[in-house]
């Protein structure tokens, strides 16, 4: 398989990630989040590989390692006749505060919002490390897709490339169960 490639998004440098922090908390993301959802900062990655593009046909981008691992996941899954496709990775500090604007001016409220995203400068995707998948079928970033044959085998395999569930029900973030969002953590 072929992976397109062109220039990786723009990623916040440290400078710009305490301007996103600071706007973020203009507009209402509470001081004591860190603390209240057991969350840190999140550095953007120095590096990003293309893993392809998404279902929007857009190119989506991860770490390395990440991207490695993901890439070996996939073929794993379709090896089974499993389809794993991407919905969304890396987004920078900058791109998800561009989230929690769009949000506010469509009328929802900071915990409302909160609820179901983190908070810029604290998402996993700013890593680089994180993903959220679909399958053909399914609605894209809907609850169904823990009934898809793909989350079945994302939670028997999943792990074997290094990636887990972020956001299970009752997850001490306070962040709505999300069976679509994976990280992938460096084995130690």
């Amino acid at each position: 398989m072929s992976i397109a490639t062109g220039e990786p998004p723009v990623r916040c440098n440290a400078t710009r990630r305490r301007e996103v922090l600071r706007e973020a908390r203009a507009l209402g993301v509470p001081a004591d989040y860190a603390r209240i959802r057991q969350l840190v900062v999140v550095r953007e990655p120095r590096h990003l590989a293309c893993i392809g593009h998404d279902i929007h046909d857009r190119l989506q981008w991860l770490a390395p390692r990440a991207a490695s691992a993901f890439a070996r996941m996939r073929a794993a899954a379709g090896a089974e006749a499993i389809e794993l496709q991407a919905v969304s990775a890396f987004r920078s500090a900058d791109y998800q505060l561009g989230i929690l604007k769009r949000k506010l001016e469509h009328g929802q409220s900071i915990e409302q919002i909160l609820r179901v995203s983190a908070a810029p400068g604290y998402s996993e995707h700013h890593s680089g490390r994180a993903l959220d998948l679909t399958t053909p079928g399914f609605a894209a970033l809907e609850e169904e897709f823990e009934h898809s044959s793909a989350f079945a085998w994302l939670v028997a395999n999943a792990p074997r490339f290094g990636f887990a569930l972020s956001y299970p029900r009752g997850n001490p973030h306070g962040i709505a169960y999300e069976p679509w969002h994976w990280c992938w953590h460096a084995k130690r």
